[in-house]
């Protein structure tokens, strides 16, 4: 019986031995390597070099073994210097203490750009409208010149830059020919030669258009702008690309040519298209503190009739308006699109109830940043306003409207401006009754300070020409205040007063002048003064003031606003909830 324990005893008493040697020989065989460099190469070498990115290394038993351990991180630590620009480096290992290597690295001069030379051959060289000021232009955008480091990275990157400079306009086959980069260890000088052959230029063929399946075959046609016979141009067809990928029949695209000499003298242009699903129904909730809060039903057909027609409809729920509207859009003409549609819309704001039902035409050109709308309309409208006789009216309106957007984001502009223009009117010999034109500017600068913040200035005028407001549609009169005009009042109060309401007028200005600190990415506060009126005559205009300030949030549409304005005038608190845009 005792020598079946022992025995048993053994086996455990064994095992702890064996593990007891096996922890003893993995810490003699550890190795440890302590990289000594400047800092401007340290941080490349502890990256990239394996023998210093090994959590856990073990000392070779053979020395030839470990020889080769060394060769190949002295090659690995040459070939990373060498792409930053040092050619003449020392690396060498200290292996006084077997288990602590000491891994010594100078790196040496770093190697400097000598001399560029730039060569062109091909159409380019001998036939380019641009002549030689345009080779001479491509060369003073080289991004390596003599005097800068010489880095790998820097090197490829120059010539792909200098090659889509070429291939951008006209040139699509163009290619790199030859290029070298001649380095000098001794004197730590760069020779750099670049040879680029443009090849033929290649000129717009017609459209090749693949993936409709129940769209117009011509739709994709009415879309572009591109000129058969034109010279290539790169951004030309990216922006072709982009206009179809925002309208709503595609859900992707690309538009591209083949790059073969043989057919430069009229490529083909090819636009691949995927379409999108053709209807679209959606449900949406908000808030704001000019109308209340908001529900809203969309629906959406791309493809109405299988014409490419666009049908966009909706009802609109919020508490102090409602609208219902469906409007047609048709595939563009050139640089134009027409649409048309109908609108019901009830609203009761200040004590001003409106009732109004529309027909309309509208044609938008877009040319650039610049876009115009001519629209007709055909209106009847309904106002009673509080403590004074309802009315009704009819009118036919023509209104002509320019805006300029030349600003760095549509959503969420921080620099440049926008500007626009409306006039418009109505008479009595066409279908309205009385005889009005109004007059409307707009506009908003957006100027960057001191890194992310932004100074807001934005201003807006009108006026309405016309023996009296009588007849004239609220749409071509003006009331003002609240959010995005002047804070510190409540929505549409500035005005003329009729009753126990506050009705459109004949004259409008106003002015704001906004700060924006933004603290974090998405988080910003503003500071703002905003001060106009709106009035029936010039006499009775009275400018009214709101300051204070608000808090921003940049969400997907926008930044949102949160404003906290005192109402001079007003003598009252308000708060303004919104989105921060201008227009």
């Amino acid at each position: 019986m005792w020598t079946g324990a022992v025995a048993r005893l053994r086996r455990p008493l064994a095992t702890l031995a064996l593990l007891v040697a096996t922890a003893g020989a993995v810490a003699q065989d550890a190795l440890t390597v302590r990289l000594e460099a400047p800092d401007a190469v340290r941080p490349l070498l502890e990256q990239h070099v394996r023998l210093l990115r090994e959590e856990v290394r073990t000392l070779p038993e053979q020395a030839a073994d470990r020889v080769a351990m060394t060769r190949r991180a002295r090659r690995e630590v040459a070939g990373l210097l060498a792409t930053e620009g040092y050619f003449a480096p020392s690396v060498r290992f200290d292996r006084s203490d077997a288990q602590n290597w000491r891994l010594q690295v100078d790196p040496g001069p770093r190697t400097e750009i000598g001399a560029v030379e730039i060569l062109f051959t091909g159409e380019i060289a001998t036939s380019d409208p641009g002549g030689e000021s345009y080779l001479e232009l491509l060369r003073a955008g080289w991004r390596l010149p003599v005097g800068q480091p010489f880095r790998q990275g820097d090197w490829d990157g120059a010539k792909q830059a200098l090659l889509d400079a070429v291939g951008a306009q006209r040139y699509a086959a163009a290619r790199i020919a030859d290029s070298r980069a001649e380095i000098d260890p001794d004197s730590a000088q760069a020779r750099l030669r670049v040879r680029i052959d443009s090849g033929p230029p290649f000129y717009l063929g017609p459209l090749e258009v693949s993936g409709l399946e129940h769209l117009p075959a011509d739709l994709v046609e009415r879309y572009s702008q591109l000129k058969l016979g034109a010279p290539y141009d790169r951004e030309a067809l990216l922006a072709f690309q982009t206009e179809l990928q925002n309208t709503p029949h595609f859900s992707a695209v690309i538009v591209d040519i083949e790059r073969d000499p043989a057919l430069s003298a009229s490529v083909p242009v090819q636009v691949q298209v995927t379409e999108a699903l053709p209807r679209y129904a959606g449900v949406g909730a908000g808030y704001s503190t000019n109308t209340g809060a908001r529900v809203e039903l969309a629906y959406r057909d791309s493809n109405l009739r299988k014409r490419g027609w666009a049908f966009s409809s909706g009802l609109r729920l919020e508490q102090r308006r409602q609208a219902l509207f469906a409007d047609v859009f048709l595939p563009p003409r050139g640089r134009d699109r027409d649409s048309f549609g109908a609108l019901a819309e009830s609203s009761d704001l200040e004590g001003l109830k409106i009732d109004s039902q529309a027909l309309g035409a509208t044609r938008t050109t877009l040319r650039g940043d610049i876009e115009t709308q001519l629209a007709l309309r055909l209106q009847h409208e309904r106002i009673e306003p509080d403590g004074a006789a309802p009315r009704s009216s009819n009118t036919l309106t023509a209104n002509w409207t320019w805006v300029k957007r030349a600003v760095n984001d549509l959503l969420d502009p921080t620099s440049g401006y926008l500007l626009e223009f409306q006039l418009g009117g109505g008479s009595k010999a066409v279908l309205s009754e009385q005889d009005f034109v109004r007059v409307y500017s707009r506009f908003a600068r957006y100027q960057p300070l001191r890194g992310t913040d932004v100074f807001i200035l934005r201003g807006e005028a009108g006026v309405t020409v016309a023996d009296s407001r009588e007849g004239v549609p609220q749409d071509f009169l003006f009331r003002t205040g609240g959010a995005q005009s002047v804070r510190g009042y409540d929505y549409q109060s500035l005005g003329v007063s009729e009753g126990n309401a506050t009705v459109g007028g004949r004259y409008l200005a106003t002015a704001s002048a906004e700060y924006v600190r933004w603290f974090a990415p998405q988080w910003g506060a503003a500071f703002f003064v905003d001060a106009g009126d709106a009035a029936d005559t010039r006499d009775d205009f009275d400018l009214h003031v709101g300051y204070g300030l608000g808090a921003r949030w940049r969400s997907p549409a926008g930044p949102l606003a949160i404003d906290l304005a005192w109402g001079h005038q007003a003598r009252s608190l308000r708060l303004h909830f919104g989105v921060a845009i201008a227009f």
